[in-house]
């Protein structure tokens, strides 16, 4: 009797799955609800200069740290990417994502295109990048009022910042119009299960395949 799950055993790499997109078009949201449901997934827990706010946790939503802590990790080979985003520094730490593509885990990154750009030039073959658009500009001004975040200055720069972010939805394999957090959500999901099954992500469909044809039928 074949086990039903027989597909899944199949070996694979993990990979690396980059969502982007301007502040407030809904990353941070579509990512914690994928970590949430799809066991599969790891978040990458980004390093970042900037102020923690009121109901961040440092360690769960980013590694809090000083510029001149940031600069010794990068100095010291620490990061695979890193970027200045709103006169802040945010990077991605080496080694758990190196760990985790070795031992075939896949990971979530949340991220800007500036660090997109620089993990493709070093990983290309792991990396799965979405970029997430606003529905309008109308409604990106919207969410980012209704956050309750940030003041009205730093509103007014992340919408400028965000036509200039915008401008690079071209660099990415997929991109998705977030006019409906549910179905924004499920085209994420389709994208994981389509890239999860490519066949240069599956190593183990070598050994998989030269067992079926060597079974014996009786």
């Amino acid at each position: 009797m074949v086990p039903k799950d027989a597909g899944s055993r199949i070996r694979r790499r993990g990979l690396m799955l980059v969502l982007s997109s301007p502040s407030g078009a809904g990353k941070s949201t579509i990512a914690r609800n994928l970590i949430e449901s799809d066991q599969g997934f790891e978040l990458s827990v980004s390093v970042t200069t900037r102020p923690r706010r009121g109901s961040e946790i440092d360690g769960m939503h980013y590694h809090f740290r000083t510029r001149r802590e940031f600069e010794i990790l990068r100095d010291n080979d620490e990061l695979l990417e890193w970027a200045e985003v709103h006169g802040n520094f945010y990077a991605t730490p080496r080694e758990p994502a190196e760990r985790a593509m070795a031992e075939g885990r896949d990971m979530l990154f949340d991220i800007d295109w500036q660090g997109a750009k620089q993990l493709k030039e070093k990983v290309r073959g792991d990396i799965v990048s979405v970029f997430i658009l606003p529905p309008s500009m109308k409604e990106l001004k919207a969410r980012l009022k209704r956050r309750a975040e940030d003041q009205e200055a730093v509103i007014a720069t992340r919408l400028d910042n965000a036509r200039d972010e915008i401008e690079h939805w071209t660099e990415y394999d997929f991109v998705i119009v977030n006019d409906d957090l549910d179905r924004a959500f499920t085209e994420v999901r389709s994208v994981v299960t389509a890239e999860r099954l490519r066949r240069d992500r599956r190593p183990g469909l070598f050994d998989f395949v030269s067992g079926l044809l060597s079974e014996k039928i009786d």
